[in-house]
Order: structure tokens, then sequence, then C-alpha cells
């Protein structure tokens, strides 16, 4: 059940039963996503996408489609989620695992698609081959998604062509069909540029927010006059891959790691499908700008020892807790951020509020928390857990109470628990190592829970703070008081060696927690920079700003650094939940519009360069 003219698989429901279609039909309506629904079978086959661009002579040309694997029991779909966010819920193969044979009969048949369809430029096109081969094209995209590893950029980058490189081809084309002569290229700079690797990927459970933010950090450094950037894969097994242009635009760490140990093989059949391709294209050497190189991977170790610089873009694990901050200070090798002792401090979230506990008399504060190792729960019967339950609730002055593990972040495995029952099934799929927590086993959750990718032996519960309600409904902003408590994200920037808060931004959660979604993807969350008057008072903003300095100084932060607390609207006070000494850098991270906010502004590539040249 789809609506008619929807996009990005938005209201896009799978059914099994007469009710279960009408039911879907009476929500796509009433929430007036459309005002008609079409009705089509559940294919059975493997599902496809290919980019579509148009040559000099105004003919279609499919460049190399991508193969989507997952899994479609249970009425699962290739949802806005495995879209837009990475996750292993969806594997791409580009190219796909279909036959020679089976790929030259998608390119032929999208072609014909696009010139019965009149499109021009380009356009991607979504598909299926059934089970019985046939191909069926299911959704037409007259224009393509382009964030920074959308299928377009992805695809393009298999034959040659860089963002820019795509970018250019498509206004090009525009241009000579409207008989305008297209922008002259930027020249190429000749100064000396220093090098900068790249590092992100990693083994914990923000290892894909990682690759999101150093792919961003690599895409937008191309800009600087002053960096040359380089971006590196760290795998599950601690080696660090050199990533040529086209893998870095996977978008998890098993994808690029697959790429990366089958590049020499596939590199034959590669050449094939490529030449066929480039020469459809009339492709000259000035329209592509990258080539395919075989990656051959090192240790960690003697990747630090051949890096000039190295921007840390890992989340978790050994980026966050002090492990590479300190290799990198042993072999005087210079990064960004804090170094090994602050980011250690930081990124146990116990052991921060233990630091942060002389500041109350500053109007600084932190959650009630208790400590709890799992292994305690290990023989608890339910009796247990409901005693246990009744003692915590009281311990933490709180009827409802956040668990979440000791060191890790980007809310992996972070909940709101409501009762005994809540605990027991959330520590359940702890013990089982779950990846995540599907939608609907725990009160009131609002999406899934991933959840850390390595085994836990410790846990935090911490008073939950009840906030203001902030809604926005219609672009309107809807503030109901309640305790004048709000969630705010506030960024930091070394100046002159003086930390400096930036803007805060007021955090609008849909659910009871900030989600993996609404903190690094696109069109999810909701966060205004600086928060808003009249509901906030401009001096509680500048007094928060004062005390967030004092908390970075006092975990001895440095460079730059975001910290996540609730604020108190008439004071400034403060609740920290956490810092981070290697915040999130993805496209849709809050921190470039605090850079943004400042006067003068600063823009990305100019915070980023502040962030290397700190380091």
């Amino acid at each position: 059940m789809k609506p008619a003219t929807g996009g990005s698989s938005i209201a896009v429901y799978s059914v099994a039963t007469a009710k279960s279609a009408w039911l879907r039909a009476k929500e796509i309506f009433t929430k007036k996503v459309d005002t008609r629904v079409v009705v089509e079978p559940f294919c059975s086959g493997t599902e496809f996408t290919v980019i579509l661009l148009e040559n000099k002579l105004n003919q279609s040309v499919a460049i190399l489609p991508t193969e989507m694997e997952l899994d479609y029991s249970d009425h699962q779909i290739f949802d806005y989620r495995k879209k837009y966010l990475a996750t292993r819920q969806v594997t791409y193969h580009c190219p796909p695992r279909f036959s020679d044979t089976v790929i030259a009969n998608i390119q032929a048949q999208a072609e014909q698609l696009f010139k019965l369809f009149g499109m021009r430029d380009f356009a991607r096109l979504d598909g299926w081959v059934l089970n019985n081969g046939n191909i069926w094209f299911s959704d037409i995209n007259p224009i393509s998604g382009m964030e920074q590893n959308s299928f377009l950029f992805m695809q393009a980058a298999r034959i040659g062509l860089s963002h820019r490189d795509v970018l250019r081809f498509i206004v090009n084309s525009a241009c000579r069909r409207y008989g305008i002569k297209p922008p002259p290229a930027e020249p190429l700079l000749t100064t000396k540029k220093q090098t900068v690797n790249v590092l992100f990927g990693g083994d914990t459970a923000e290892r894909q927010v990682s690759v999101m933010s150093g792919t961003n950090v690599w895409l937008k450094l191309k800009r600087s006059k002053l960096y040359k950037p380089q971006p590196f894969l760290l795998d599950n097994n601690n080696q660090v891959w050199p990533l040529p242009y086209a893998f870095a635009l996977n978008h998890t760490v098993e994808e690029i790691t697959h790429m990366c140990k089958t590049a020499k093989r596939d590199q034959a059949r590669l050449q094939t499908l490529l030449k066929r391709v480039h020469v459809k294209l009339q492709l000259t050497n000035q329209d592509y700008s990258e080539t395919l190189f075989i990656p051959k991977p090192s240790t960690l170790i003697n990747f630090i020892k051949q890096s000039p610089y190295v921007f840390i873009g890992l989340h978790g694990g050994i980026g966050e807790n002090g492990t590479l901050q300190h290799l990198l200070e042993k072999a005087h090798v210079p990064f960004n951020g804090s170094g090994s002792a602050a980011s250690q401090l930081c990124m146990d979230k116990y052991a921060t509020g233990q630091a942060l506990a002389k500041l109350e008399a500053q109007g600084i504060y932190t959650a009630k928390k208790k400590l709890a190792m799992l292994a305690e729960f290990k023989t608890f019967t339910a009796n247990d857990y409901r005693k246990y339950w009744q003692q915590l609730t009281q311990q933490l002055d709180s009827a409802t109470v956040i668990v979440k593990p000791v060191d890790d972040g980007c809310s992996a495995g972070i909940a709101r628990l409501y009762s005994a029952k809540d605990l027991q099934t959330y520590l359940q799929f702890v013990h089982e190592q779950a990846a995540a927590i599907p939608l609907g086993y725990l009160t009131e959750q609002h999406g899934i829970i991933e959840m850390p990718a390595r085994r836990l032996t410790r846990l935090l519960f911490e008073q939950f703070i009840v906030t203001d309600q902030v809604n926005v409904i219609s672009d309107k902003l809807i503030w109901k008081p309640r305790t004048g408590w709000i969630e705010v994200t506030i960024g930091l920037l070394e100046e002159r060696k003086q930390l400096r808060a930036l803007a805060p931004s007021l955090t609008v959660a849909i659910g009871n927690i900030l989600s993996l979604e609404a903190k690094f993807q696109g069109g999810t969350g909701i966060n205004i920079t600086p928060p808003p008057a009249p509901w906030v008072k401009p001096a509680a903003v500048t007094a928060a700003k004062r005390r967030i300095e004092l908390v970075a100084n006092t975990l001895g932060i440095r460079g730059y650094a975001r910290i996540d607390a609730f604020m108190n609207i008439n004071t400034g006070e403060l609740i920290i939940i956490e810092a981070n000494t290697v915040p999130g850098l993805t496209p849709a991270t809050v921190i470039y519009h605090q850079a943004l906010a400042e006067r003068p502004a600063l823009y990305p590539v100019e915070f980023l360069e502040k962030i290397i040249k700190i380091g």
C-alpha cells in the first residue's frame, strides 16, 4: 500500500490481510499524505536501483545498478530509515551480484523507459529482478536523491566521477539543451596542502555514524585551500584501509571492508562493465577525476607512523576512550580534539558525573545515577526484578528510569524504562547481545533501539529529568511549561587556548530520548539554535554558556567538543548528561548550525580547518 504521489518510502506499507490494507489506506487518507492509494503485489525477488545520465547526443545511459540485500520477512521493506540511515539491516552491492546479462538487460530497459517518459539529464529507476528472471520497474524518479552517499554519487563514483564531476556533467547537459554556455571549471589549486588522514569506522555500535561523519569531513575538506584529506577505514579487525573515492561512499563498515577485500578479484569484471558505460557516455579524461586503486591494509601502528596528521572520526571505542589519542601522543602525531586523559574521563559517564560533583555550588548538576554490574542480574527471577525496580526508583527519586551503557554513545542502548517488566525485557536483549530492540517491546517505545556491538559488563541507571513539553506542529512551536527545564546541546571551540561555548541548540525529541535518527539523519530531528526567546531568557543562555565552559575546563577538554545537558530556562543552571570529545560531524550535525550562528558565521569548511589547526 503506497501513496500515489509519495516518495522515499514514506507511508509505504506491506500488508497481509484485507483489514490491514483498509487500515493502512485509511491512515494515508486521514494523515493527508495523499488522496489516492496504489495497491501492488509484494515482490518476490531482488531489489535494485539504477542511475541514468544523458550523453552529449542526448542519449540515455544507465550506469552500474546497485543491488539491495535485505530481509523482507515479517513485512519489512526498504523503508525511509533503511534508505537514509546507515544500518546493517540493508547491504548494497555495486556492481550487483547479477549476471552480466541481467545487468545489461536492466540497463537496456531502463534506457528505454528514460526515453519513453521524455526524461532529461539524469534519473533514478528502482526495480526488481523477479524470481522468474523478469525485470519489473516499480518506481520512476526524475530527480534522484543527492545526499553525500546517495545512489547517484555512489554509482557515478564507480565509473570515476566525483560528486563535482557528476554534477558538472548534469549541469552541462542542461546547458546544452538551453543553448547556454556552461560555467567554467574552477582551476585546480597548485599550492601545497598539508595531508590530513581522516580515520573512521571501527567496531562499536557507533561505527556506521562514524562512516557518515568521516566521509562528510573528507568531502568537506576537499574544498579546503589548506588541507588535502585522505579517507581511511578502520575495520572490525583493527586493520586500516586506504579508500578509493568510490569505496568511501558505501554506507557501512562491513560493506566497505568487503569491497576492499574483494577489490582485486572484482577488478577484471568491473573494468569490462565500466568500459561499456564510458564508451556510451562518451567520457573524456577531463570528465572524470577519480581512479580506482587496489587498497592494501596496514596495522593501526603503521598507519599512525605514516600519518602527518590524523583527523579522528571514530565514535566510541578506541576513538573516544583515550586509546587512539594515547597512541598518537606517543608517536608525536598531531590530531583533533582532546588528549587521552580527558577522552578517557568523558567516555565514562559515571566518572564524568563524579568529576563534576564539586560544581553544584556553581549551578552545575548531574542526574542521580546508579552503576550496576550486569552479572548481578544473571539469576534474577520476576520477583527479584520487582524488588530491584522498587529500590532503584526510590534511590533515583524517579518513577521512570533511563538506562544506558556506561561507555558508549550515539544513543546506543539508551532506553526509558517504566516498570520492572521493562527492566527485565531490556536485560534479556542485553544478555542475548541483540543488535537492536525492535519496536514494541518496551513501554512507549518510539522506534528501534540500536544496541552496543560489544558485550556489556556494566549499565548506568539515571533519574529521568522531566522537561517542558516542546513540540513543532505544522511549523509552529508549541511550548507547554512543566518544570522550566529543556534539553540542549552546546558545542565548544578553542580560541587562543581558551574554550568558548557556541550558541546552545534546543533539542526537540519526538520520543522519550533523542534517537539515532534525530541526532544524525537529515530531515528527522528538530534543533533550534539558539533556544527561542521569549520562552528562554537570553540572560539564561549567556549564563549556561559560561557554565558549560567551566564544565569543559573541569574535564580537561581541548580543541572542540559537544556537551549535552538539561538547562533551566530562567537561570541557565545545568544538569549535565554527557560530554562528547569526538562529536558527530555528519551533514545534519547540530554543531555546524552553532558555528553558523556565530558572528561572523563560521562555515563548515572553516570550522573543520579551525579544528585541525588547533590540533
